[in-house]
């Protein structure tokens, strides 16, 4: 039996369908189907200068917006050549884990709704709002922030404000260590969160499951760490589980958070004198930048002609955690009700993980060109250059559609000799990232 939720759901923070394949009450199978609120948005910033591209990569994602705009700033910085004042290092640290504590509060939250626990629902969301009313003392803004730019942040915090912050962040531990119990030690929840959705290391590696959601099965990575800012001037624990289910990821959320307030203490506490932006003559060349969202790694690789943004493209944690939730957490839970929880548990972002997709009839292959040898695709969902990707594949390679193969977008390549694929439809992705 196949069981049909959303794109609309009570349940579902955001349009996406879930099509559960049944036994009875038990979920064998699940695919997931995007589309619903595509926008292109790679494409939109594509000949635009760097003000209106971190204008634009901010709103990528409504609900950790912050994170997209650093990554974007630092790629162009690194391009640039551009060093960051430090004391703009350290305003970056305090408005990147402020959004991490109210992401991941919001991220719980859904969770608990999907399970059908009000109190817990209102108890998290009241925690996350002693953290947005931080993020606007700082910078203004509670959601789009508008906070960062090549060569560090808009303007300089008001030092007033730190006082306030600092006392938002024990109101919310104050909080925490009940709401965290309430959830940890309550039977009830429990019995439908232990053993529920289990994800191992295996198949979160397999999967490219990344944030929280990879921690949560045991994967190590924390792109913080090798960050300059964090390496240099900040202590942190990478909290991590390995029971791979429900429960743990809910927890590796929750035990974030205590990090994220004490490394908002240590920026505020140390934070040095000196301006907090620097001038910026934009060059023309190629890089990449990796940075730790709430929810994962974000990529951003962009290439500039000197003036405008040539090429760019993202990657978003959601769409890899997305898909592990569709091949390896939601099979074999025992009801359907288990599977929309399990979802939630994955913190899924569909906003970010929409982005461009152009569809080609002749079923050409179409590698997007960066600097000269860094041409970049996703192949069965691992990244290769160009080169590697003629090495591998054929230089005509068409993305068969499938339905049954394509939970999350994951589009298998399909080699063939050159000429128009037979097999219709061919979808092709010129984002490189997705």
């Amino acid at each position: 039996m196949i069981v049909p939720i959303g794109p609309i759901h009570p349940a579902l923070k955001e349009p996406i369908r879930l099509k559960l394949q049944t036994e009875g009450e038990r979920v064998v199978k699940a695919e997931i189907e995007y589309g619903y609120v595509h926008r292109g948005i790679e494409k939109i910033i594509e000949g635009q200068t760097w003000q209106k591209g971190i204008y634009l990569s901010e709103r990528v994602c409504g609900i950790c917006s912050y994170e997209h705009t650093q990554t974007f700033a630092e790629t162009i910085e690194q391009i640039s050549d551009v060093e960051v004042p430090l004391r703009a290092q350290f305003l970056r640290v305090i408005a990147n884990e402020l959004d991490r504590i109210q992401s991941h509060l919001l991220g719980n939250s859904t969770f608990f709704k999907s399970m059908d626990h009000e109190t817990l629902f209102m108890h998290v969301l009241e925690l996350r709002e002693y953290a947005m009313d931080s993020i606007e003392l700082l910078t203004g803004n509670r959601v789009n922030m508008g906070w960062n730019v090549v060569g560090g942040v808009r303007m300089d915090a008001d030092e007033r404000h730190f006082k306030p912050i600092l006392e938002n962040l024990d109101k919310i531990e104050e909080g925490f260590e009940r709401t965290r119990a309430l959830f940890a030690e309550g039977p009830a929840l429990a019995l439908r969160c232990k053993g529920i959705g289990v994800m191992t290391k295996k198949e979160a590696i397999k999967g490219r499951a990344v944030g929280p959601i990879g921690r949560a099965s045991g994967v190590k990575e924390d792109y913080r760490v090798g960050h300059y800012t964090y390496d240099d001037h900040f202590d942190f624990k990478v909290i991590r589980r390995t029971e791979g289910d429900n429960y743990a990821r809910t927890l590796t959320r929750f035990d974030e958070i205590p990090e994220s307030i004490s490394l908002v203490r240590q920026a505020i506490e140390n934070i040095p004198d000196g301006e907090v932006r620097t001038p910026v003559d934009l060059k023309s060349g190629y890089a990449m930048r990796r940075n730790e969202a709430p929810r994962g790694e974000v990529t951003y690789m962009i290439e500039t002609n000197g003036h405008l943004i040539k090429n760019i493209s993202i990657r978003t944690p959601s769409i890899a955690n997305m898909d592990s939730c569709a091949k390896y957490m939601i099979r074999d839970v025992p009801t359907v009700a288990d599977a929309v929880a399990t979802y939630a548990t994955s913190d899924p972002c569909v906003a970010c993980a929409e982005r461009v997709a152009i569809t080609n009839e002749c079923g050409k292959t179409y590698i997007k060109k960066f600097a000269k040898g860094v041409g970049v695709n996703i192949v069965d969902g691992i990244t290769v250059t160009e080169k590697d990707f003629l090495l591998n594949y054929e230089k005509q390679c068409c993305w068969q559609k499938n339905r049954h193969d394509r939970a999350g977008g994951s589009h298998r390549p399909v080699p063939h000799s050159g000429k128009a694929c037979e097999s219709a439809p061919c979808f092709l992705e010129k984002r490189s990232f997705l």
